[in-house]
């Protein structure tokens, strides 16, 4: 017994090291090869919030929520673009460090937790950055509830990556499915309330809408940053046990499959 306990801290710091690697690894690949590199995080979400503020400002005097077109778009656009970027950064990890994955000082876990990691704390950073940037500039009459900020970020990063884990999953058995999920994918930001609030969807289609997780993430973050709005709606119980799941299955069967997968 006692040698077993005093492999663990060897194993941790050997498991640290291979992480932390990867993740300048994937920094300098994602970020690094590019001229805006990081910008290119940011310009992203900002550019969609600034296309949807402008065009809908034009035929609309206010958003269905508060008196600001911007903060009402950021609160749909950015957690559904770190939920995205996520699960994107996930789904291809395995097939991304196959190549490293042939060195048994690599797991397929430290290839996950380190795009994990980079990826979420970017997006993190980024929603940071923008919703700040857009409080800043427009001063919006909003009271924030940092608490419930903080839960709907918690739901993005567990949905995330359960919904990539799983995926990764998939397209290592089933190369196609990466195509098939990108094709199934595209109606997630017309049916995610990004532009409009759950509420404005008439039954029996609100019902059905229901069981789309992110609709959950993006009635919270409202919530937090309209004092007016209580999303009743809003289940992160229903969230987390979907992304939980998700996330189990997809790391079960990875665990006992993920050396087949590599000489695919």
């Amino acid at each position: 017994m006692a040698a077993d306990f005093s492999v663990q801290p060897h194993w941790i710091a050997q498991s640290t090291r291979s992480i932390g690697a990867l993740i300048l690894r994937e920094i300098s690949s994602s970020y690094g090869r590019t001229a805006g590199g990081y910008l290119w995080a940011i310009l992203e979400p900002l550019a969609g919030i600034a296309l949807l503020t402008f065009l809908f400002s034009l035929a609309f005097d206010a958003p269905p929520l508060g008196d600001n077109f911007a903060i009402f778009y950021a609160t749909g656009i950015l957690p559904f673009t770190m939920y995205t970027q996520v699960y994107v950064k996930l789904m291809v990890a395995i097939w991304y460090s196959k190549p490293l994955l042939q060195y048994p000082v690599i797991t397929f876990m430290d290839a996950l937790i380190g795009r994990f990691v980079l990826t979420f704390l970017t997006q993190v950073l980024v929603f940071c950055l923008i919703f700040t940037g857009v409080l800043w500039i427009y001063d919006p009459q909003v009271s924030l509830d940092l608490e419930l900020i903080a839960l709907a970020i918690a739901m993005t990063a567990v949905l995330g990556a359960g919904i990539g884990i799983l995926n990764c999953l998939m397209i290592s058995v089933l190369p196609s499915w990466q195509r098939l999920w990108n094709i199934a994918h595209k109606p997630m930001f017309i049916i995610s309330s990004i532009f409009y609030i759950f509420e404005a969807v008439p039954e029996p289609y609100r019902s059905i809408l229901w069981y789309n997780p992110l609709i959950h993430i993006v009635g919270t973050l409202r919530q937090a940053t309209f004092s007016s709005y209580h999303a009743s709606y809003a289940s992160p119980a229903y969230v987390f046990a979907i992304g939980l799941t998700c996330l189990v299955v997809g790391l079960f069967f990875l665990r006992r499959w993920h050396k087949d997968f590599l000489y695919l």
